[in-house]
């Protein structure tokens, strides 16, 4: 709040009569003396009040943690982990290592392997995946449709092309996946907040896709397409609003996306409960 400083002026008073005016003058001098201190302390600058410092604002709330990772040491973890930049070798070893998993390797491109399976991940649940951000190559074949551009449907024949990707999946041993994933999950907490969230949590990142995932519809026999540009769409809005990830289950057939995410709950179970025990 502003003060407005006030001034107060006094007048002087002359009387001239003999011993009444002395004793008078005598008195308003004295009188005018202490109004005019007085006025000088009014007429100095009345410093403002300083109003109470608003409280400092409070530190934003870091995102409560939904599902915490078990804890890597449980896990296992006895050798330190490599810097993320050169983690590529001993993520892909230990991939190779995992029961069932002798042919991951063979799917699995070398290079940035944990960011990329960061960035899939985070892609999944939105409406486009990057495909050059992928942690492996692409599906043998083309999609096949059958039927022309105006009437089209899906051709059951595509959902041969998952099969091997599928097989090896089908044959992980998921609990030993988890182990796995916790032991380097250092590395993968890193890429997620190198990728743009900061105060983000991989692990609640990683369940909310996989819910969305067991979510995917499964729709069964021939789906009818449209084709308004070069790709082909789907030609219920209601699939075509599906998550990239939702839409890719619905492409490899029911069958195939059965054991995905058979694979998934599997997973969401062993990342969701602690601790982990590590087998080799």
């Amino acid at each position: 709040m502003e003060y407005s400083d006030r001034l107060l002026g006094l007048g002087a008073v002359m009387i001239n009569k003999p011993i009444i005016g002395v004793a008078a003058a005598v008195m308003v001098v004295a009188a005018g003396s202490w109004y005019y201190l007085q006025s000088r302390r009014s007429a100095m600058p009345v410093a403002p009040a300083t109003a109470p410092l608003p409280p400092s604002p409070a530190e934003p709330a870091q995102p409560a943690i939904q599902h915490p990772v078990p804890d890597g040491q449980a896990a296992g973890r006895t050798t330190p982990l490599p810097p993320l930049a050169d983690s590529d070798a001993a993520i892909g070893d230990a991939l190779g290592q995992l029961a069932g998993a002798s042919a991951v390797k063979d799917y699995l491109l070398p290079e940035s392997i944990i960011r990329h399976i960061v960035v899939t991940v985070d892609n999944l649940p939105r409406q486009k995946a990057a495909v050059q951000k992928r942690p492996t190559g692409s599906v043998a074949g083309s999609f096949m449709v059958n039927g022309d551009e105006v009437h089209a449907t899906t051709d059951p024949q595509n959902y041969s092309r998952y099969q091997p990707w599928v097989a090896v999946i089908g044959k992980l041993n998921m609990q030993q996946l988890a182990a796995l994933y916790v032991r380097f999950y250092p590395l993968f907490q890193q890429a997620y907040q190198e990728l743009g969230y900061p105060n983000g949590y991989f692990n609640d990142r990683l369940v909310q896709v996989i819910d969305n995932l067991l979510a995917a519809p499964q729709p069964t026999g021939t789906i009818a397409l449209v084709r308004p540009n070069v790709m082909y769409l789907y030609a219920d809005p209601g699939l075509e609003s599906r998550s990239a990830g939702q839409k890719l289950l619905i492409r490899m057939g029911p069958d195939n996306a059965a054991v995905i995410k058979a694979k998934l709950t599997e997973l969401r179970a062993a990342i969701t409960a602690a601790p982990l025990k590590h087998s080799t």
